[in-house]
Formats: structure tokens, sequence, C-alpha cells
């Protein structure tokens, strides 16, 4: 009588029906990214500050806003950033140009005397834009906003 290995304990299991075939489960919906491409930067000392807000009411600045997504990066490295995982909705993004890094957009008299930037480079006259003019829809797909960082002095 010759010796005959007994049945992969895997082939068992599967032909038994006690093993389903393994399939990496349906990943939850991740959201949409948005990619900023920044542009303009005078200089790479300090810090770039950027905010994206979905709720008109703290926009440009969504210190207040709970629901707010911030990034703070060296402007040396602010060239190309993203937020992930985003819900479908209209959002808005403010960007500031921290050169001194003291955590804020200097201004004298109310006008700027650091750089700033805006979603759909929304124009910034006599105070910040609109949250409609800087508003764009994210659908569930990659959004790329281009914004062009401004100074005045």
């Amino acid at each position: 009588m010759q010796y005959r290995p007994p049945l992969c304990l895997l082939s068992l299991l599967l032909l038994s029906g006690l093993l389903v075939p393994f399939s990496a489960p349906a990943r939850a919906s991740e959201g949409a990214m948005v990619e900023l491409q920044l542009s303009g930067l005078r200089s790479s000392d300090g810090m770039v500050r950027i905010c994206l807000t979905a709720d008109k009411r703290y926009f440009p600045n969504c210190t207040n806003d709970p629901d707010a997504r911030h990034l703070t990066i060296a402007a040396a490295h602010a060239t190309h950033l993203r937020f992930d995982a985003l819900p479908v909705g209209h959002y808005a993004l403010s960007v500031i140009h921290d050169e001194n890094g003291n955590g804020k957009l200097d201004t004298r008299l109310g006008v700027p005397r650091e750089g700033f930037g805006f979603s759909n480079n929304a124009k910034a006259l006599f105070g910040p834009p609109s949250f409609r003019s800087a508003s764009f829809a994210v659908q569930g797909s990659s959004v790329i906003q281009a914004v062009t960082v401004r100074y005045i002095f």
C-alpha cells in the first residue's frame, strides 16, 4: 500500500464550504481629494497656512470652524498640497504666506503685508472675496485648485 498525504487543510475547508475564498472587503467611500497647486510665493521664508471650509460663515478665517481642514507647511515646500477624504459639497480655500512665522496674516491699517490667496483666484477688493466667488464643487473625484499668492506690499 502506497502512502498518500492527506489533502491540504485549505483544500478540505474550501471543498466543505466552510471557507469562502478570500476577497478584500469593499472600502468605504473615502471621499474626494483636492489638490492645491500654489504659485507666486515671493520667498521661501516662513510658513504657508491654508484652510479649507465648506461653511460660508467661517470663510476666509476658518479658525472657529470645527469641520475646517488646516494645513501648515514650510514655504520652501509649499507647491503641491492636498486634502483627502472630503465629502461631496462646495468648499473654499484661503491661503496666507506667513513670512515671519508669527501664526497670522500681518496687516498695516487693514491692508495685508504678507501674501494671501483664495480658491478660484478670487479677487480681494477692499476685503476678502465672498465664499461664493471662491467656492468650488467637490463631487467625488479629484479637484485641482491652482492658487496664485498675491502681495500688496
